[in-house]
């Protein structure tokens, strides 16, 4: 059976939770098995460029080592995507880079929520990579801690109020910017009424069209 190596590149269990969980509906009998495993020489969230640098040598090692067919990096920033591609001919998805192919394939412009201020430039430079910056309608930062995006209630009304604001920016579709955020989606999409893409979700799917899944 294929396998698809996920990586929380912190080293937050309760993150790698919340992945594993939005991983379940990618998983079906016969399928490619999804497994996530998380970085513990990772920081608790990736903040900061410091944070994001740190963690690349340990996930190309990570990667190194194992037998997987396909690896997903589990965190909005992308971290280290390009060196991990550079240890191995598998493929390698970035859930934020599968994120914005999604929203882009759904509608003209797209609107991020981001974890924290820093994480912006970040994903800037993920879209000038893309050659797409110029789709982004606008990106809201929440600057809440990783604890807190994980509580099923705590996030809730600022996540929606990100999202109505990205909205009247032009967003014609939203992309959720921490995994943290991931159970959050279908309350938004719900109290919103646009299309909300989940990067998790977004990667998987694309690391199983790759594998034939």
């Amino acid at each position: 059976m294929a396998r698809v190596l996920v990586i929380n590149p912190n080293s937050s269990a309760a993150c790698s939770a919340g992945i594993d969980a939005a991983l379940a509906p990618f998983r079906f009998s016969g399928g490619p098995a999804l497994e996530v495993a998380t970085l513990r020489e990772g920081p608790p969230a990736i903040c900061s460029w410091r944070d994001w640098y740190a963690v690349v040598e340990p996930m190309c090692r990570l990667v190194e080592r194992s037998d997987a067919d396909a690896f997903v990096i589990a965190c909005a920033s992308d971290p280290g995507i390009e060196a991990v591609r550079g240890v191995t001919q598998r493929p390698v998805f970035g859930i934020f880079r599968a994120a914005v192919a999604m929203a882009v394939a759904r509608a003209e412009r797209f609107g991020v929520i981001a974890m924290v201020d820093s994480s912006r430039e970040r994903h800037r430079q993920a879209l000038r990579a893309m050659g797409l910056e110029d789709r982004l309608a606008g990106e809201v930062a929440l600057n809440m801690a990783m604890e807190t995006l994980l509580q099923p209630q705590a996030a809730r009304a600022a996540l929606v109020d990100a999202g109505g604001a990205l909205a009247a920016m032009g967003a014609e579709t939203l992309i959720l910017g921490c995994t943290g955020m991931a159970h959050h989606a279908a309350a938004l999409r719900q109290a919103l009424g646009v299309p909300v893409v989940e990067p998790i979700g977004a990667a998987a799917g694309a690391a199983l069209v790759a594998l034939g899944g």
